[in-house]
């Protein structure tokens, strides 16, 4: 597996994205001997936003005009079944609700209490 990523930051917000991608499938699309279209690509992120932001002084996310918290939204894509109309067993449903726990957790000991290193890299 490997994991594609692209991130931005910025005075606005800061954003994550992220998918897995199968290796062997991606060597056979360069080689040419397979549709791209049939490579599974499905994005994950997350993005921080703030909540209560003041720009005095040019302070931006954190900075001198003054900061008021932080709303954090993530999104995944994960493929659970392969038939849409398959139900959602309730392992899936709980295995889903752990990582979208244990991501939110992470960015949290991430931010901490210094906002400015997501804005200002």
């Amino acid at each position: 597996m490997m994991i594609i990523q692209e991130t931005c930051n910025d005075p606005t917000g800061s954003f994550i994205i992220y998918a897995p991608v199968d290796v062997k499938a991606l060597d056979h699309v360069v080689l040419g001997r397979r549709d791209p279209d049939h490579v599974a690509l499905l994005p994950s992120g997350f993005s921080l936003l703030p909540d209560s932001l003041t720009m005095d002084n040019g302070g931006g996310i954190g900075g001198a005009g003054g900061f008021g918290g932080t709303l954090i939204t993530a999104a995944f894509q994960i493929l659970v079944h392969s038939s849409a109309d398959a139900k959602l067993s309730l392992n899936s449903v709980m295995t889903v609700n752990k990582l979208i726990n244990c991501t939110v957790e992470r960015v949290q000991a991430a931010v901490g209490d210094n906002i400015d290193l997501i804005a200002n890299p």
